[in-house]
């Protein structure tokens, strides 16, 4: 049986058979290839990590991993998955005033959809709550937040500000219509004339009900607004010793409101003024270990100790001599903040081109770095040598963590998600940075090989069709050889007639 079956196979079969095969092996590269320039990792490990793995029991690593490697920043047993949380840039630009005359000049969007869309959350979180409907300016100004339509939103607002002073509607005006930042911070003062009002007003009854507690609650988040915009109106037009104070008084006011990460902008105008010893102030105060970080805290340490040694440093006599202490701990503080964001210095070394930072970063992702180099670049030029000592020691940190997606040195391993949230962010112009480096997967080197095998093997065959298919046919019959003894134990154990009404059949 199995003789008359390799005896009927001519070369033609072989050739066809390796053809095929070729075929299918080079579709599957180029859907592995455009999936993977698509998506950054390989459909076939994906399906196989994702779908295949727990079917067969498998564990996943990344979890005991998580547990086992040591966290700076906070609790070790916080999944991955958990740090792609998106956050409000602190420093994010004003829609009519930046954004929207970037796109006058060179005709693209800065602005991804997924943005915007963030913002009109948190800007319905913010600025909405269930008593609205009492008050008719608040209640178009519920609908405008929802309102898709830029053009709709502003007119929305000008209704409302026909009806009563509203402090959201000046706050959308001087945010979308504005074209200027003066105009912007002549809005912003007239929405805290209001603001101020409500917020005095439903001070005095929040505690007469959880519906005057929820509007006291957004109209202090609408008064902090306000005044931080003002700030950075402030800090935007120069007048930035008026900008710090103006931060100083409302992180004093507002202690408990760390949400809005104020002293990322304090931070940044300090290093404008050049207040160092200010700066290292407030970062003893926010750069606790049990405080989340971001790349602003973490860059601007390693600044502050880079400064102390940058002027003098230099490579060639560093390593003759060694490093001394404070070039140690420079360095040191250089390779903690490239763990926590590694994106950052091909911004600052001004190896990548910068775009305007999005309105929401993720952080140690790529947004979160381009919202830091954007406004601190500047200030890294100013401290002389800083950079140069930056190019010089940023990539240790690699080999100092072999593998940076299984375990972390100083903080927590660093998540995968970073890509996806950021390519979601950032427009679709920019490339975005992705770390650790993306290489061929595995899945495409073995198609590839499997792919120039087969072709060889119908080449060889179309050559040398003898010679193949005396090969062909022992690689056959030891295939088929356990076939064979399986079927000589079944033919031993049945009775002759049944075995040949099953041959028959």
């Amino acid at each position: 049986m199995e003789d008359m079956f390799l005896n009927t196979l001519t070369p033609k079969f072989y050739v066809a058979l390796t053809g095929t095969s070729s075929l299918i092996s080079g579709l599957i590269l180029i859907f592995e290839w455009w999936y993977f320039r698509k998506y950054g990792t390989s459909f076939i490990e994906q399906v196989s990590v994702s779908h295949l793995r727990p079917l067969l029991g498998g564990v996943d690593n990344n979890s005991s991993n998580n547990s086992n490697s040591s966290n700076g920043d906070s609790d070790s047993n916080r999944q991955s998955v958990s740090e792609c949380k998106v956050w409000r840039n602190p420093l994010n630009l004003f829609r009519g005033a930046e954004y929207n005359r970037y796109t006058w000049v060179t005709g693209r969007e800065p602005l991804t959809y997924y943005d915007m869309n963030l913002s009109a959350q948190d800007h319905q979180t913010f600025f909405t709550c269930d008593s609205d409907h009492l008050r008719p300016a608040d209640a178009i100004m519920q609908k405008a937040w929802r309102e898709r339509n830029p053009q709709a939103r502003i007119s929305a607002a000008h209704e409302a500000l026909e009806i009563n002073e509203c402090a959201t509607a000046y706050i959308l005006l001087a945010e979308e219509e504005a074209t200027t930042i003066a105009e912007a911070e002549k809005l912003f003062k007239q929405a805290l004339k209001a603001g101020d009002g409500c917020y005095r007003r439903s001070q005095q009854l929040q505690h007469h009900g959880s519906q005057y507690e929820a509007q006291h609650r957004r109209d202090t988040n609408v008064l902090v607004y306000i005044k931080r915009r003002l700030a950075m109106c402030a800090r935007r037009l120069g007048r930035t010793r008026e900008a710090v104070k103006m931060m100083r008084d409302l992180m004093k006011e507002f202690p408990l409101l760390s949400m809005f990460n104020i002293h990322e902008n304090l931070l940044e105008a300090l290093l404008e003024l050049q207040a160092y010893a200010d700066v290292q102030a407030v970062l003893a105060k926010y750069d606790d270990i049990s405080l989340p970080k971001s790349a602003t805290i973490c860059y601007t340490a390693a600044l502050l100790k880079a400064r102390a040694v940058s002027d003098k440093f230099s490579p060639e006599a560093a390593s003759r001599r060694g490093l001394s202490t404070a070039e140690m701990n420079a360095v040191e503080a250089i390779h903690r903040a490239v763990e926590f964001n590694p994106h950052v210095p091909k911004y600052l070394l001004e190896m990548k081109s910068l775009i305007l930072p999005p309105e929401h970063i993720l952080k140690r992702g790529d947004s979160e770095a381009i919202a830091y180099a954007f406004f601190h670049l500047a200030h890294w030029k100013r401290v002389e040598g800083a950079l140069n000592l930056l190019h010089c020691t940023w990539e240790g940190t690699f080999r100092m963590i072999p593998y940076p997606l299984e375990k972390g040195h100083l903080f927590y391993p660093y998540p995968i998600c970073t890509e996806t949230a950021d390519r979601e962010l950032l427009p679709s112009f920019h490339e975005v940075s992705v770390y650790p480096k993306k290489e061929l997967p595995f899945f495409i080197l073995f198609t590839a090989g499997l792919c120039s095998f087969t072709a060889m093997l119908a080449l060889l065959t179309h050559q040398f069709p003898e010679l193949m298919g005396v090969f062909a046919k022992a690689f056959l019959s030891t295939l088929f050889a356990p076939l064979n003894f399986v079927m000589e134990k079944v033919e031993s154990i049945l009775p002759s007639s049944l075995w040949h009404q099953l041959t028959r059949i």
